[in-house]
């Protein structure tokens, strides 16, 4: 795969944040293509090049908590056969706390129980990094195990942002953790 170019790389990257600009003020359902590409200094016919409609853009520019999620889940992570603390990694409550401030637009794109655009993106990259963990490892029945955690963490992560679940970032951050490390050692 080649790099993007960076001409490309700069349009997106206005776009997105034109769009999460403008989701700021109203609902997704709200904002039109002619409202992002006015904000970001971009014609329509750039836009309709990179996208496909707003729905696709807001999935680019969610992206970043696609990413943040997992890393957060990981990044207690310092080396070969490290065990998991018992208290989840302080970039677990601050993911969750920079969720609550897109909830507006992630609730738009992951629906309650984690269906959705960027539900389903969630669940295959976390997946995917759990079974890669837990096969280099030889962790027992790793695809079980990556299909529970990523299921388990969009689902959870779905309802909290629907208000379903209530808690505070870190008390979510808390019991989600608590909830990871049974599903790990379930089996």
């Amino acid at each position: 795969m080649s790099p993007e170019d960076p001409r490309t790389a700069r349009t997106k990257g206005r776009l997105r944040e034109s769009l999460l600009a403008e989701c700021a003020d109203r609902p997704l359902a709200e904002v039109s293509v002619s409202a992002v590409v006015r904000r970001a200094g971009v014609g329509r016919a750039t836009f309709y090049l990179h996208y496909e409609d707003l729905p696709a853009l807001a999935v680019d520019a969610c992206a970043d908590v696609v990413h943040a999620a997992v890393d957060a889940l990981h990044a207690w992570q310092t080396g070969p056969g490290s065990r998991a603390p018992v208290r989840p990694p302080e970039a677990l409550a601050a993911f969750f706390a920079a969720a609550a401030g897109h909830a507006r637009l992630y609730r738009t794109l992951l629906l309650p129980g984690g269906a959705g655009p960027l539900g389903d993106r969630l669940h295959h990259e976390l997946r995917a990094r759990a079974l890669a963990e837990r096969a280099a490892v030889g962790a027992p029945h790793a695809d079980l195990v990556a299909s529970a955690v990523a299921g388990a963490f969009t689902g959870v992560l779905a309802d909290w942002l629907h208000e379903r679940v209530p808690a505070t970032p870190s008390e979510l951050a808390d019991q989600v953790w608590a909830l990871l490390l049974a599903l790990h050692r379930a089996v």
